[in-house]
């Protein structure tokens, strides 16, 4: 259908044999995800990067047969993911939220996080989305929800897949637009009237996202490298009056601890260390004691940024990375792998990881996410105690209490006189 409709996606097909499988991911290159049949949350879905993972994978892992087939398509990296979610009536869409994740595709719908509305889309990819959307949307006649995952790159849209049914972010963005989308769903399959929201996905002042939450410290041996096989067991939402307000709310929310101490990082990648240059210098004017991995410590002092070069857990020397955290000496631990597909359990990343967990430190294992920690809290880090958080009603950013404060002439950022009651509280800085 896509093809017919002129929609691009990524290079696929379905095998029912080892030989077909090892032809295709040689012809489209790898890395490849593995998808097997009846997946529910991406369980048993997995990216290999090389013929022998591949071949591990389905030797071991899972079926194949002619009962079970695989589907194998080209895993496309460094792309940004967004989510369409749509209400439509006999294919023509009548309501839709356009949001975008934080993370690079790769990572499960139902860990990412979820910034709407999206923040760093370029306009003609917001185009492209919408067009592919709402033709989707007629080809399938669809009269109820749907939410539709994307690929961008280079401006260059791909479909990972459409689903027919609400998603988990129908109930975000409702909240987030102040506008229900499921009850105007509801209306819409029991063929009953129902009115068309009067707002633009745009025209908002505020950003709100939706981060998860993990048990990973609950589950032995569990490594938090998020990837294509969902691991959260929860989530929250908060928002804020820009992209950095409400993301240190929301990591704050699911249990962050701000640092106080030092920081240990620890970087594989060149090309990721070279994007953490910026936020190491925002560290280090934090006040925080820096710790690195040989490497990574290496790289920095070679950049002009001081750390102090702590041994590798499995090079023998004490006291090593694992030690810092044994002793109380960090507070957060960023450890960036150089291969989020590997599943080796006997690396100096994965003891670091799970020493992290053990000794309750808070652990940041995505670039993207690093990234956008270390901003917000430099945004924030001199507030006086007089400024800290405070509780405001979801009135405070909902788009129908602004349109009706800024039709009496008011401020859209202008504090309500009484929170809505049952709302959804928000915290602002």
């Amino acid at each position: 259908m896509l093809d017919e409709e002129g929609i691009d996606q990524p290079a696929w097909t379905a095998v029912t044999t080892l030989a077909a499988a090892e032809e295709f991911c040689d012809t489209v290159g790898y890395p490849c995800l593995i998808r097997p049949s009846y997946v529910l949350s991406g369980a048993a879905m997995n990216v290999v990067p090389s013929k022998e993972d591949l071949d591990r994978y389905l030797t071991e892992a899972t079926k194949i047969s002619n009962d079970c087939p695989v589907v194998i398509s080209k895993f496309l990296e460094n792309a940004k993911e967004i989510e369409f979610d749509g209400v439509a009536h006999s294919g023509e869409v009548v309501c839709f939220a356009i949001s975008e994740h934080l993370e690079n595709a790769g990572v499960h719908s139902g860990d990412a996080t979820l910034i709407l509305p999206a923040q760093k889309l370029y306009l003609e990819t917001v185009r492209r989305i919408k067009r592919s959307a709402f033709a989707i949307a007629a080809a399938l006649k669809i009269s109820g929800p749907f939410n539709i995952q994307f690929l961008a790159k280079a401006n260059e849209i791909k479909v990972i897949e459409c689903n027919l049914r609400a998603s988990r972010s129908f109930p975000f963005v409702s909240k987030t637009y102040d506008f229900n989308f499921i009850g105007l769903a509801t209306k819409v399959m029991c063929g009953m009237r129902y009115e068309v929201p009067q707002f633009r996905t745009n025209d908002v002042d505020y950003v709100c996202i939706k981060a998860p939450m993990f048990s990973f410290s609950r589950l032995l041996g569990a490594d938090p490298v998020l990837g294509v096989e969902m691991a959260s067991t929860g989530e929250v939402a908060c928002f804020g009056q820009d992209l950095k307000e409400a993301y240190l709310k929301v990591i704050l929310a699911t249990g962050f601890k701000i640092p106080k101490k030092g920081v240990l990082i620890a970087i594989g990648r060149e090309d990721h260390r070279l994007d953490f240059l910026e936020s190491t210098h925002l560290l280090a004017s934090l006040g925080l004691k820096l710790y690195a991995s040989p490497g990574t410590s290496a790289f920095l002092a070679e950049h002009g940024i001081e750390t102090t070069s702590t041994p590798h857990p499995l090079s023998g020397e004490k006291p090593d990375c694992s030690d810092l955290m044994v002793n109380g000496d960090v507070d957060l631990v960023i450890d960036i792998p150089s291969s989020r597909f590997s599943t080796n359990q006997e690396t100096n990343g994965y003891i670091m990881r799970q020493a992290a967990l053990s000794n309750a430190i808070p652990l940041i294992t995505n670039i993207k996410n690093a990234r956008l920690t270390i901003a917000s809290l430099s945004r924030y880090h001199s507030k006086s105690d007089a400024e800290k958080f405070e509780i405001e009603p979801w009135d405070t950013y909902s788009t129908q209490n602004q349109a009706q404060r800024m039709s009496r002439g008011k401020s859209s950022l202008q504090q309500p006189s009484s929170p809505r009651k049952g709302g959804l509280n928000a915290l602002r800085l």
